[in-house]
């Protein structure tokens, strides 16, 4: 089992010595969230509150994903690096594809990337992509970036990207993960057709398993089944090796969480602690190691 940690509603300038507290830990790796702003006047719902609105309140810290993942690369040796998520369609392609090989090549490859279509239409518009078609133009985005990744002159033409031959330097050093998050049907199928891996939210095992096996049903579809396939979820209930046993039995590769808080809290809109300075996580950090990382990593 793979333990992940969740950087969400954290102080952005301390997330460098929380990473090199994982790294030293012996957890697997730490997942960076991804907005752009906070509309003063928001005109997209969001899809997950009854009234439309976010969770969090507009000062919450979101910090650019890739240059917050090249800091903390920068001072670990072991951590691995991903998102939970990072809208990707949002972006230009080829900015896309410049930040995530920097920060692999920063890492020595210890990079993945959590895809998502997103949600906030204002976030597309201030940007300059076009929000309708995001989703067809993201599962074409993951086959380019694979192309504009693999170093020397590259080029694609697809019907959503025109990109002329170029170099990108520098390219990953070893191939970058591609994951998909969502549980939208579109999503589900994206990431089975086209990921190297799913990345949920917050579930029992029982709903954690449904999700699973729609995966795993569309994986069949494509003639996938039998390829190596990550899928990183949170997991409701009072952690324990029987809870983590059980999860890798029914497919879960990784678990993604923080000893510091739970899920539950942070909806709550219980932030308060997550403010506090690195030094505070340094314990619940080697606890849960100690009694979990150690025993299943």
């Amino acid at each position: 089992m793979k333990f992940w940690c969740g950087t969400a509603f954290m102080n952005t300038a301390e997330l460098p010595r929380v990473a090199r507290m994982l790294d030293e830990s012996g957890f697997h790796g730490i997942l960076v969230s991804d907005h752009l702003v906070y509309p003063r006047n928001p005109t997209t719902p969001y899809p997950a509150t009854d009234d439309g609105r976010p969770f969090w309140p507009p000062e919450t810290e979101w910090p650019d994903a890739w240059v917050l993942i090249g800091a903390m690369a920068a001072v670990t040796e072991r951590l691995h690096f991903g998102n939970n998520v990072y809208v990707a369609p949002a972006r230009p392609i080829v900015e896309v594809a410049k930040q995530v090989a920097t920060a692999a090549a920063i890492s020595g490859g210890r990079v993945s990337i959590g895809l998502s279509a997103g949600w906030n239409r204002q976030e597309f518009e201030l940007l300059g992509q076009d929000f309708d078609n995001r989703g067809p133009r993201l599962n074409e985005m993951i086959a380019a970036l694979r192309a504009l990744w693999k170093g020397g002159w590259v080029s694609w033409h697809g019907e959503y990207y025109d990109i002329p031959e170029l170099t990108i330097e520098p390219h990953p050093p070893v191939p970058v993960p591609i994951l998909c998050g969502g549980e939208s049907t579109p999503a589900l199928v994206r990431a089975a057709h086209y990921c190297d891996g799913w990345v949920g939210t917050a579930y029992t095992l029982d709903e954690a398993q449904q999700w699973i096996t729609r995966i795993e049903g569309y994986r069949r579809e494509f003639g996938r089944a039998d390829e190596p396939f990550d899928i990183i979820v949170s997991l409701r209930g009072e952690p324990s090796l029987d809870l983590y046993r059980r999860a890798a039995d029914i497919g879960i590769t990784g678990v993604m969480g923080a000893p510091w808080t739970n899920h539950d809290m942070i909806h709550a809109g219980d932030h308060g602690h997550l403010k506090e300075s690195a030094e505070r996580f340094r314990a619940p950090i080697e606890k849960f190691a100690e009694k979990f990382v150690a025993k299943l990593a």
